[in-house]
């Protein structure tokens, strides 16, 4: 149970993180967001803000965000619908009811023959379903409207929609989830950092010194910088480790930097064997910075090292080969889970910290029904110097997301097949 909880968590954690970036970028750039969900399924409870509807829905795995006229945003009204609406003082419609108890809100009972709540904002219909009573309303620019799940929503008239706005602004709201993963991922780095009490340090200087060791015996002191392997120059921790263990029972001359002054140190490396190889050992351990300054920006450069490792993995699925054994998917994911959650509360974070650079990254691969597929029919309007057609895109929109649906039912039962068939 602790897993399952945990793994629904942080689940919706990124997913979360991920939407409100699509939901600040769409608000700044004139777009309506008609609902933002936590959770998918029935309508637990909802409130309205600035124009949105708020939602937290049964099922706690993931969120949403309903951008006005976005592809996954419909508010048309089919002829027929049986519908309530609600006037004020000018005889102007204000909320129009079509849930369906249809009987959450007091005004004209209507059944609705035609709609257009985007260009004429117009509702037409028959009075108590009398035939011989038909009207036309007009509606509000900011009406209301109860949904069939009893959601309350706004309408989307034209000029609020995601298509209105001008093409940089739609790229800048499609690349803000990806955005707010990468902002997540810097945050817990940062967090880990902190809860580790600081971090391991990459530059060449010794943080401490072995007891006994090669190291004290040739006169080497915590903070010295090594900067030189004989005549290599070592500018970090991991060139001046690969130096050392070149040269095991060699004597080698380290360039020491104390303070302000450069020493010469010379010393002969121990010889340790490890699978079967000889390898140099002086007894130094690297430096553990403990700054407030070296754990922010521990999250930034953790952020920007594991992205292009990750970068590195999705590229070898052109240079090397497809494999699904390079993927995972929610079972992958929850066994992960498991075993870092058995951990503590540190890796916890950090394991939230990699995922949400991995939901980042992927949702930015160009395939149609991401979020990089988006920004590629954007670019390609640039180029084209107008949209695509609707329909046209609505095809190849549905087309990308048959490849996900398929590579997602591909790589879960991978998973499947790997932790619990073996």
């Amino acid at each position: 149970m602790k897993t399952v909880i945990s793994f629904l968590i942080i689940f919706s954690i990124l997913v979360v993180f991920h939407e409100y970036g699509h939901f600040i970028a769409a608000r700044k750039s004139g777009i309506l967001v008609r609902e933002f969900a936590i959770g998918f399924g029935p309508k637990l409870v909802s409130w309205r803000k600035n124009h949105t509807t708020f939602t937290i829905r049964w099922l706690p795995i993931g969120g949403y965000v309903r951008m006005a006229g976005a592809g996954d945003d419909d508010s048309t009204i089919e002829p027929g619908t049986m519908g309530t609406l609600q006037l004020n003082d000018a005889g102007v419609v204000t909320k129009i009811d079509i849930s369906e108890q249809n009987a959450t809100l007091s005004g004209i009972p209507i059944q609705i023959s035609a709609a257009d709540l985007v260009d004429t904002l117009t509702i037409k219909g028959n009075e108590n379903a009398d035939v011989d009573q038909p009207r036309t309303y007009q509606v509000d620019h900011d009406a209301l409207i109860i949904e069939s799940d009893g959601t309350e929503v706004q309408i989307a008239p034209r000029d609020v929609q995601f298509q209105s706005v001008s093409i940089g602004k739609r790229i800048l709201t499609n690349f803000a989830g990806p955005f707010n993963n990468f902002l997540l991922a810097i945050v817990g780095f940062i967090v880990v950092a902190f809860l580790q009490g600081g971090v391991i340090s990459t530059q060449n200087i010794v943080g401490s010194v072995t007891d006994n060791s090669v190291a004290q015996q040739a006169g080497l002191n915590a903070n010295d910088q090594i900067t030189k392997v004989d005549s290599v120059t070592t500018k970090d921790w991991t060139s001046l480790v690969t130096q050392i263990q070149k040269k095991p029972d060699q004597e080698v001359t380290l360039t020491v930097k104390r303070a302000d002054k450069n020493l010469k140190i010379k010393l002969t490396p121990d010889s340790v064997t490890q699978s079967g190889k000889k390898y140099g050992q002086i007894g130094i351990v690297n430096h553990v910075d403990r700054s407030v300054g070296g754990k922010v920006k521990y999250g930034f450069t953790t952020t920007w090292n594991t992205g292009k490792q990750i970068l590195t993995v999705l590229g070898s699925f052109f240079t090397g080969g497809f494999s699904l054994n390079k993927l995972s998917g929610p079972v992958g994911i929850f066994t992960s889970t498991s075993q870092v959650v058995n951990a503590g509360f540190t890796n916890t974070v950090w394991f939230l910290a990699m995922l949400s650079i991995n939901l980042g990254l992927v949702n930015l691969v160009p395939i149609p029904g991401l979020d990089g597929g988006k920004i590629l029919l954007n670019l390609l309007e640039i180029i084209r110097r107008k949209p695509l057609p609707a329909e046209k895109e609505g095809i190849v929109t549905l087309i990308g997301a048959g490849l996900i649906l398929l590579l997602f039912i591909a790589v879960t039962w991978n998973d499947i097949a790997r932790y619990f068939i073996k």
